[in-house]
């Protein structure tokens, strides 16, 4: 697929959905369908979308940067780590904050977590708020526990401008 990315695809008030290269990914080899995080000069500062397709040739991906979008993500329910380990956890609840987490710890494919810092200390960036996807999730919750686990949660974007 080609992505065009030399032309203006946002207006205010409506969807934003920006072409970046790779290389100004935290992750540079992006998935469709998982959030992803613009790198900053400053730790905990960047701007995180959902990555909406990715255009190997030109090494860019369409990022969806709105703000309060709704998307339902996998978040690891880690809230502390120590000595570059994942230490304590805790259930995920609606309206919790979730954060972009490039930790080594963090299973593959899952890229937010509910923990403020990574595995090495550094600040993690504000991703998002637990939201229930509609009733039936919202019964649910909270998700996960004392232990270790992968939740399925309905998270909503902080993008850009938030």
């Amino acid at each position: 697929m080609t992505t065009i990315w030399d032309y203006e695809v946002s207006t205010e008030g409506c969807e934003r959905n920006l072409s970046v290269p790779y290389a100004r990914l935290e992750d540079a080899t992006p998935e469709v369908g998982h959030p992803a995080l613009l790198l900053a000069d400053t730790e905990g500062l960047a701007v995180g979308g959902m990555v909406l397709s990715i255009d190997a040739v030109l090494s860019r991906a369409v990022l969806d940067f709105t703000p309060g979008k709704l998307y339902r993500c996998y978040v690891r329910n880690v809230a502390t780590y120590n000595g570059g380990n994942e230490a304590t956890f805790g259930s995920i609840n609606i309206g919790d904050l979730i954060y972009y987490d490039d930790s080594g710890t963090m299973a593959a494919g899952v890229e937010l977590s509910t923990s403020p810092l990574d595995s090495g200390g550094a600040a993690n960036t504000l991703w998002g708020h637990v939201i229930a996807m509609d009733l039936a999730d919202e019964a649910l919750y909270p998700k996960g526990g004392a232990t270790a686990s992968t939740q399925r949660v309905g998270v909503l974007a902080r993008g850009a401008g938030a």
